[in-house]
């Protein structure tokens, strides 16, 4: 079926948890749309994430408007096959008018305003477009990687699926962040020898004085905090997520623990050269650093019970339970029987199929709380869209509510939000308290 010369108010690019959500809040107000998914409902969490994979923060962040979390384990963590099914039963739950198994090639906007959309089934049309693509599109894999020994398998951590892919040996990991430690961890319960390379991704504790740390930090409003209100907000943006896991109902993730274990850590990898891997000399300040971050936010906690007046137990504190001697700085792969390394080195964006003045000398799309710089177009689902929580299941609702009323307001013919002062801009100004930084426009 072709979708040459279809029209409607709004095209929604991406069928996942943000464009699902976006739809809800288009339908709610009755605005005529239309969902785009390259694959499936689900398709990215059931094909870029391995066997194991679960959810780091519970169950009852898991609301989608109309849909929240309903099952018997609030406080549990969805494994990967859980969450497909719960954003399909998401979009049973109101039959959007999604069509899947549809990639968008092009975007561009014509003379007389109306944007096209092309796609490889034909070119749909629309008065304004929600671009619900999320921000992990392309794997990143340094070049290093070219320089390894040709039988030494390597995949990305969006390729890695269980141990047994690998042959018989030992594995490098390359990276730190919640990928790349809970893929350690899952490589070492399968008693593979592993070597991790560290990068300076922060930890936290996964339970603290009687409660679940997600728990405290949402009571404190933390996921509800806009990106504004930090003073680096800038950095904030860009920064890694916090390593933790809900893998067999919730746990630390403790690379001195795997140290102790077993593990052979090293900092930041440098080169590669054939069989000679190289690492910076910064594994202490790299495990100091995300120490540092976890009793931190345990602090935070301490003062928020203090001030409240709140009854909760109390807990000692950490201690290292492993500290680093002289650092490795090289590994021989072939001496240590290395026969596979994991990239955890994260995703890059590919908007090359977008063809308006969207984005920044980096490639990050310049906008107000998901309005972008291009009057009609929108952004949903981006890590720290607005608050913590918009490129999660607790968050993504409120900015596709916010953006449906200024869809519906623009529908009705009511003027446009004023973006003009973006032009020459920088991340310092703000014109108002709820716009979200940019960088500065081209």
């Amino acid at each position: 079926m072709t979708l040459d010369g279809l029209h409607r108010d709004v095209v929604v690019v991406g069928g996942g948890q943000a464009g699902l959500a976006m739809s809800h809040c288009l339908g709610a107000r009755d605005v005529p749309h239309v969902v785009l998914e390259r694959e499936r409902v689900g398709y990215a969490w059931s094909s870029r994430r391995w066997d194991s994979f679960c959810l780091v923060t519970p169950n009852w962040q898991c609301r989608l408007p109309g849909f929240p979390y309903a099952g018997d384990d609030p406080g549990g963590f969805m494994l990967r096959d859980e969450i497909v099914g719960y954003l399909r039963a998401y979009a049973a739950s109101f039959e959007p008018p999604l069509i899947e198994g549809t990639a968008a090639t092009r975007l561009r906007q014509r003379t007389d305003g109306v944007f096209e959309v092309r796609t490889d089934r034909g070119t749909i049309t629309a008065d304004q477009v929600v671009l619900a693509t999320g921000p992990y599109q392309v794997p990143i894999v340094p070049r290093a990687a070219e320089r390894l020994p040709d039988d030494v398998v390597g995949v990305h951590s969006c390729e890695y699926r269980n141990p047994d892919q690998f042959p018989p040996g030992a594995v490098l990991v390359v990276g730190t962040g919640q990928s790349g430690c809970q893929i350690a961890e899952d490589l070492h319960l399968a008693g593979r020898d592993v070597h991790l390379a560290t990068g300076s991704a922060p930890r936290v504790a996964r339970r603290y004085r009687g409660r679940d740390v997600v728990d405290w930090l949402d009571e404190m409003g933390y996921y509800a905090k806009p990106i504004h209100s930090f003073a680096d907000a800038d950095a904030v943006r860009f920064r890694a997520n916090h390593y933790v896991t809900g893998r067999d109902g919730g746990r630390d993730i403790d690379l001195r623990a795997f140290a102790r274990d077993g593990m052979r850590l090293y900092g930041r990898l440098t080169a590669v050269d054939g069989a000679r891997v190289s690492f910076a000399d910064d594994l202490a300040g790299n495990l100091d650093s995300a120490d540092a971050v976890c009793e931190g936010i345990k602090d935070g906690i301490d003062a928020y019970i203090e001030t409240t007046g709140r009854e909760a137990p109390t807990e000692a504190r950490y201690v290292p339970v492993w500290v680093p001697d002289i650092p490795e700085r090289e590994l021989d792969v072939r001496a240590a029987g290395v026969t596979g390394v994991v990239w955890c080195t994260g995703f890059g964006r590919d908007h090359r199929w977008i063809e308006l003045p969207l984005f920044d000398g980096r490639g990050y799309p310049t906008h107000r709380r998901g309005a972008s710089f291009v009057p009609g177009v929108y952004l949903l689902g981006l890590p720290w869209q607005h608050t913590w929580g918009s490129g999660r299941f607790c968050g993504v609702g409120d900015d596709a509510t916010h953006l449906a009323e200024q869809i519906a307001r623009r529908r009705a013919g009511r003027p446009d939000l004023d973006v003009s002062w973006l032009a020459g801009t920088t991340t310092s100004t703000y014109p108002a308290d709820d716009w979200t930084p940019t960088r500065t426009v081209a």
